[in-house]
């Protein structure tokens, strides 16, 4: 017979869904409105603010515990797709593929990263900056990718391209994630023939 959930065990599970049901609608809110403050989020929760101070006490732990989020996220979703044998181009097209929910669920921090929270940010994705950085000299080494760039700056601007596609309103029927991981890997240097066959799913 299934035992009870002890007070605690539930209050601890109670603060954990508010939690997370806070952070989700801030996402979505900034998203809207990047300028939304705490009160706004408590709001759309449907809580009052200290409760949202009770888990976040400042704007900035909110934006820190959202980017530690899409970090954790992103840099699954990169070890998942980096499989051995790969090409670095083939590896960056399923990368940005399998990311694109992830990248335009996060949108705002291409927002966020450029206002007074961008060296928290900047911080914050720098392991994920480092694996992207480490796969662009990967395919530098290989040929496949173009050297005019250090590995670091050419995948920097390459995935900002990504995200700055995520945070614009494409036209109705415009395939966003084929539209991102072309106009990404012809940034990085790849033919448009190859780049095209790549999001098609061709060696």
């Amino acid at each position: 017979m299934p035992t009870e959930p002890s007070p605690a065990s539930a209050r601890r599970r109670a603060l954990t869904e508010t939690r997370d049901r806070i952070l989700d609608v801030a996402l979505d809110l900034l998203g809207r409105e990047p300028d939304a403050g705490m009160g706004d989020i408590a709001v759309a929760a449907g809580v009052v603010r200290r409760t949202v101070y009770g888990h976040f006490p400042s704007r900035l732990d909110l934006i820190r515990t959202l980017t530690e989020r899409a970090v954790a996220e992103m840099a699954a979703v990169l070890h998942q797709v980096s499989t051995p044998g790969n090409s670095a181009d083939v590896t960056w097209a399923q990368f940005v593929e399998h990311i694109w929910p992830v990248t335009h669920r996060y949108r705002v921090l291409l927002a966020l990263r450029r206002s007074e929270y961008g060296e928290t940010i900047h911080a914050l994705l720098g392991p994920v900056d480092d694996l992207l950085a480490e796969l662009v000299g990967r395919g530098q080494d290989d040929e496949v990718f173009a050297r005019h760039l250090p590995a670091g700056v050419l995948s920097q601007i390459a995935y900002g391209a990504v995200f700055s596609i995520a945070n614009s309103d494409l036209p109705a029927g415009t395939p966003g994630a084929r539209a991102a991981t072309i106009t990404s890997l012809l940034m990085l240097g790849v033919p448009e023939t190859r780049a095209v066959a790549l999001v098609s799913g061709e060696p």
